[in-house]
């Protein structure tokens, strides 16, 4: 079965071309200009990823992906002109899965499309609620709070296992520093990223190969981080 994406793009030629890029890979598609169909065609199409442009002619697409995320988990991929790490964070924050800048390559956003659809089946296909969690030579048993690499028990700090468990719960997805900082500290502020790379440092020390070339979780320069599919696109 063809995989079905929703392209939300009031922009004539750049909706031309992303219907170009995806008629290249043989994905079905259809294409909407506003927010307001946006919502309705995410609810009757049920697609498998949704493309989303910020500057719509009704609402801002941060509104959308507020609105969708309220009862859906579709993978969506913001392709944007606002390249500000403000309207990245923002669009991040909201529940969108990743973002792309306009003017992009046709390569890049197939790639995206790619992670996002193996996120949507990865996600479909494991309880989420399932006691371990497996990616390559990662295990994560979470009813015993252990983390093996290569079968060996690795010794994490409570926060190093903390900041493990939220990235892998999001398998795929970038997380923005505020993200992990609320979910791990609860209480931190945009002030404490210094510290959450601190630990994300010792981290990668414990459960990588090769730190400085990871495998596992990708930095996303004053953005985020996020946990890649061991062997996966990046």
């Amino acid at each position: 079965m063809n995989k079905r994406i929703l392209v939300v793009e009031d922009d004539v030629a750049i909706g031309h071309l992303i219907k170009m890029t995806l008629n290249t890979q043989h994905y079905e598609y259809e294409t909407v200009q506003d927010g307001q169909n946006a919502l309705q065609r995410t609810i009757s199409m049920k697609p498998d990823v949704i493309i989303l442009d910020l500057g719509l002619p009704d609402m801002d697409g941060v509104e959308v992906i507020h609105k969708i995320r309220s009862w859906s988990q579709t993978p969506i991929i913001v392709v944007s002109a606002r390249d500000e790490e403000y309207d990245k964070i923002n669009a991040l924050d909201a529940g969108a899965d990743d973002y792309v800048t306009k003017p992009f390559s046709v390569d890049e956003l197939l790639a995206r499309i790619r992670v996002a659809l193996r996120r949507n089946i990865n996600e479909r296909n494991i309880d989420q609620d399932q006691p371990v969690f497996v990616n390559g030579n990662l295990k994560i048993d979470y009813l015993a709070n252990t983390v093996f690499v290569h079968g060996e028990e690795v010794h994490l700090t409570p926060i190093e296992y903390k900041l493990l468990v939220v990235l892998s719960k999001h398998v795929g997805k970038v997380l923005t520093h505020n993200f992990l900082l609320k979910e791990v500290w609860l209480n931190a502020l945009q002030s404490d990223v210094p510290s959450l790379r601190v630990f994300m440092v010792t981290l990668r020390k414990k459960i990588e190969e090769d730190p400085a070339n990871p495998k596992y979780i990708q930095t996303h320069i004053r953005v985020g981080y996020r946990m890649l599919r061991y062997g996966g696109d990046k």
